[in-house]
């Protein structure tokens, strides 16, 4: 891969799955404004590349996943910088949502702040048995400001929320799980878990994925069944469809082509 960062490790096995990494661990892979720039360079890269079908985010070392934000970073702010921050990260954080392969956040350690707010924005969160998650904004006199406020009650409903994010309190793996939070528990390597999941999808038509993110990104809108009625439709003229039904009248295993 012809792109080269400081703070993000980019790695796509031949299947096309990317493996993205920060790689601040004697920072507790905070996020500060040398990792919002490449992250962004590197989703716009993920979304234009061909070769990529799916992608994993998780942090680099044994401790975090994402421990949140650079807090002397942002000390040195001032008021009128603040917005911009905060949209900076909405915006870069909704790329990630927006891409219509499959995205899954392998959480390894603290997510915290700005680093729950990353792993929301993928479609899907594996964690680790270690795992660490919240919104602790409020003890430093702020809110949440890269979407978690929009994204959190999506998945944990309102109340809950409203809990999590004005006492600041962090979660445990088990009762992330539970309330929604995040999808699965690694028993062991939770990296290793995120390759398992993915390489399931991966096995699937790569345009009926696609279709599926974008009918479920609808849902909750006036016109989210008609949204999934066109793209239903889409899929049975593709020669994905064609394979498909045949691979499963014929017994046996479908080759996809994502046409």
């Amino acid at each position: 891969m012809s792109l080269s960062f400081e703070t993000i490790l980019l790695d796509v096995d031949e299947s096309g799955v990317c493996v993205l990494t920060v790689n601040r661990p004697e920072k507790m892979n905070a996020l500060n404004n040398r990792v919002f720039e490449e992250l962004d360079a590197a989703l716009d890269h993920i979304k234009e590349s061909d070769d990529i079908k799916g992608l994993i985010v998780t942090g680099a070392g044994d401790k975090a996943f994402v421990a949140g934000a650079d807090i002397k970073e942002l000390n040195t702010l001032q008021d009128s910088e603040a917005k911009k921050i905060s949209l900076r990260g909405q915006r870069v954080f909704q790329k990630l949502e927006d891409l219509t392969i499959p995205a899954i956040a392998a959480v390894n350690g603290y997510a915290l702040g700005g680093g729950c707010e990353l792993a929301m924005a993928c479609h899907i969160r594996i964690a680790s048995k270690k795992a660490l998650l919240g919104l602790p904004e409020v003890s430093l006199g702020l809110i949440p400001g890269y979407g978690g406020t929009q994204r959190l009650p999506k998945l944990v409903g309102e109340a809950k929320a409203l809990e999590l994010t004005l006492s600041g309190r962090f979660v445990k793996a088990d009762e992330a799980k539970e309330i929604g939070l995040v999808n699965q528990i690694a028993e062991e390597s939770v990296l290793d878990a995120a390759k398992i999941m993915m390489n399931s999808m991966m096995k699937q038509g790569p345009l009926a994925l696609k279709n599926a993110i974008l009918a479920i990104k609808e849902s909750g809108n006036d016109s989210g069944y008609t949204s999934e009625a066109n793209l239903f439709g889409e899929l049975y003229n593709t020669d994905d469809f064609k394979e498909g039904t045949s691979a499963f009248l014929e017994k046996r295993k479908p080759t996809f082509t994502g046409k």
